[in-house]
């Protein structure tokens, strides 16, 4: 997941492949009083569009830098996130939600499908 900006997903369960572009990543505590960092992506795919908010629980971001040794930064935020709106979006899991929020599980399969690098 070298770019998390723009790239495709899928197929999902119905065979289309999705454009997704990153929207934005913010702190959910001003938008939804949530201590999650949400990152938001925009989805196209044959006419359709949607809108994909990915919420990270900032307490499981803190424990996964930590056992991770990776700095919390914006963009492992932002890889991590479209690591599992790629998972969403191929097994069509959640893919009816417009905000998903990740488990502690979620962002330790997504961290550890990211090189060490990114």
């Amino acid at each position: 997941m070298e770019n998390f900006r723009q790239f495709e997903a899928g197929p999902d369960p119905f065979g289309r492949t999705w454009k997704v572009e990153f929207k934005w990543l913010q702190t959910a505590i001003s938008l939804r009083h949530s201590d999650t960092v949400d990152v938001k992506f925009v989805l196209r795919a044959d006419g359709e569009r949607s809108e994909k908010a990915i919420a990270m629980p900032h307490a499981d971001l803190l424990q996964l830098s930590q056992k991770t040794g990776h700095p919390l930064t914006d963009p492992w935020c932002s890889r991590l996130a479209a690591l599992h709106l790629k998972h969403i979006i191929e097994s069509g899991e959640d893919m009816e939600k417009d905000l998903v929020t990740m488990s502690p599980a979620d962002l330790a399969i997504c961290a550890a499908a990211l090189p060490r690098a990114a």
